[in-house]
């Protein structure tokens, strides 16, 4: 599978956008009030392909908030690797890191270090709201490099992605509804369309959990099986975390079970 195992990537590319208010000195470009995450969460996955269990993947914020360009913000980090006799032919070890902004839910930088069998890959980017563009330094060790692309307005990457997903209020949305979301990855603008599939019970190693279920619309490609490839499951409470992703590969079905968490805020939505 190589590169094409980043299903953290493809599954983390749930984003959006909101409103601007107007700019002074210092000013965040928007003001999203939240309260499903903070600091300290920690959740834990993991990865079966099939029958197999062939990974292990976690989703945590840091304990202490970082200043990136004088602003306050989440050092959030997802990481995954192989396990047991997949990381025998693979051997993943994938970080995706993003300093996400308090108050805007903005990336304001992003980091990636890639390790795929004979793949790497070491990359920031630094993000720049007000003026919409992004710096984007490739950490190659013979062919480094700097370039600047224009991106869309309040765009985020993948692991920004992830957390403003939770800000939404599910309660409010009706089945069938379709978000538009921003993306940059790989210096590439892009938008996704996700749509709003309602309540599920699911089945997780942590338990039952009930949750709100997403599908985003997944263009032609030679990963996943159709459009309506990938569902993404978010706890049907005030964390919003999510505790399930499930994708049709051409390879088979790879499914990403929540483990165990702590540091929620809230209670989980558990079935009795």
């Amino acid at each position: 599978m190589n590169r094409r195992w980043l299903l953290f990537a493809s599954l983390l590319l749930l984003l959006t956008a909101a409103a601007q208010r107007t700019l002074g000195p210092g000013d965040a470009v928007r003001s999203i009030p939240q309260s499903s995450f903070g600091r300290g969460e920690v959740i834990k996955y993991t990865v079966h392909y099939g029958l197999i269990n062939g990974g292990e993947a976690t989703v945590e914020t840091d304990n202490r908030l970082e200043r990136v360009n004088d602003r306050p913000c989440y050092k959030a980090t997802v990481s995954g690797r192989t396990t047991g006799s997949f990381d025998f032919f693979l051997r993943i070890r994938d970080q995706w890191r993003a300093y996400i902004d308090t108050t805007s839910i903005l990336p304001i930088r992003s980091q990636r270090d890639i390790a795929e069998k004979n793949y790497r890959k070491k990359e920031t980017v630094n993000f720049d709201h007000v003026n919409d563009v992004a710096e984007v330094q490739d950490h190659d060790k013979e062919k480094p490099k700097r370039t600047t692309v224009k991106i869309g307005n309040n765009s985020l990457e993948l692991v920004s992605g992830f957390y403003y997903l939770r800000t939404f209020n599910f309660d409010r949305m009706r089945v069938g509804e379709v978000i538009k979301m921003p993306a940059l990855l790989d210096g590439d603008n892009f938008v996704l369309e996700v749509v709003f599939k309602g309540r599920q019970i699911v089945s997780t190693k942590a338990g039952d959990i009930r949750a709100f279920k997403l599908v985003p619309k997944m263009p032609d490609n030679k990963l996943f099986r159709g459009e309506n490839a990938i569902s993404v499951y978010f706890s049907d409470d005030r964390n919003k975390i999510p505790v399930m992703f499930q994708a049709e590969m051409f390879v088979g079905t790879v499914k990403v079970d929540m483990m165990k968490c702590s540091g929620l805020k809230w209670p989980l939505n558990r079935v009795n």
